[in-house]
């Protein structure tokens, strides 16, 4: 006797949904794709309209101030040859979509987290999701951006946000929940309200968890800028993305040495911020 095993039109399901969504919601879609790509312009606008060697000497003097000489010197090398090498309008590109993306990411996932590690309800609820967002593959997010934002930065920008926010989730959470318990306890002697508890004792402790989770996110969101350059995201990506194109690895991997030297700065500058004593 032959069984036969029933299908489940899985593909299908989604692509009506998908189909249904942006029929019904695109009105909102076109309203934040045009202000986010209004923001994306004007930052990318204001970097470009400085003078390269301004632009550096302000990234050296913050990293001087926040990491120390050693990491200012290393940053002033690193952006004074990605400069040389001509790539410096695309290197302002994706640092503007990473530093966006982040920023949604961070606000999103700062919020989320902390509810996470103060309602174990929530947890149950947001850790699962997290698990199914860390393990799909980064090339199906922008599957959905695409027919509600279009080609170009926007889609690549929400693609990000989506790809790195579950490190500042999970990392907020871990912050939270590893604050000792005695220092919970002397808070609530001393006759402190939850929100008194939460913003002077357990968020001021879990700086440098979160800050982790700040420097993984930025990491996530560059690990994300050659994909997003296959729906027109442009900047270093795109660099590597046309140097696949037309077989040219020379200059695929001077755009690659390019995205390493700025994640390689950010990633420094953020680590410093993470040690710091709050």
């Amino acid at each position: 006797m032959n069984f036969t095993v029933p299908k489940f039109p899985l593909a299908h399901l989604i692509d009506v949904g998908l189909n249904w969504l942006t029929a019904h919601i695109a009105f909102i879609t076109r309203g934040l794709s045009t202000g986010v790509g209004a923001a994306i312009d004007a930052v990318t606008d204001g970097l470009t309209w400085l003078p390269p060697w301004l632009l550096i000497a302000l990234v050296v003097l913050v990293a001087w101030r926040v990491a120390g000489r050693k990491v200012a010197i290393w940053s002033a090398a690193g952006l004074l040859f990605l400069w040389n090498l001509r790539l410096w309008d695309a290197t302002v590109s994706t640092f503007t979509l990473v530093l966006i993306s982040t920023l949604v990411a961070v606000a999103i996932g700062l919020p989320v987290g902390i509810a996470a590690a103060l309602n174990k309800r929530t947890g149950k609820i947001v850790v699962p999701i997290l698990d199914f967002m860390q393990t799909m593959p980064a090339f199906v997010y922008l599957i959905p951006a695409i027919p509600f934002f279009g080609l170009g930065a926007v889609s690549a920008s929400v693609a990000t946000v989506i790809f790195a926010t579950p490190p500042a989730i999970r990392l907020t959470i871990l912050g939270i929940t590893q604050v000792p318990a005695d220092l919970i306890e002397a808070a609530d002697s001393f006759g402190s309200s939850r929100w008194q508890k939460l913003f002077k004792v357990q968020i001021p402790m879990a700086v440098p968890t979160i800050m982790a989770g700040v420097n993984q996110t930025i990491m996530l969101a560059l690990s994300m800028v050659v994909i997003a350059a296959m729906i027109g995201a442009g900047g270093l990506g795109g660099e590597v993305w046309r140097a696949i194109q037309r077989l040219q690895p020379g200059r695929g991997f001077q755009a690659g040495i390019a995205i390493v030297v700025l994640a390689m700065i950010l990633d420094r500058i953020t680590q410093r911020i993470g040690r710091r004593k709050y």
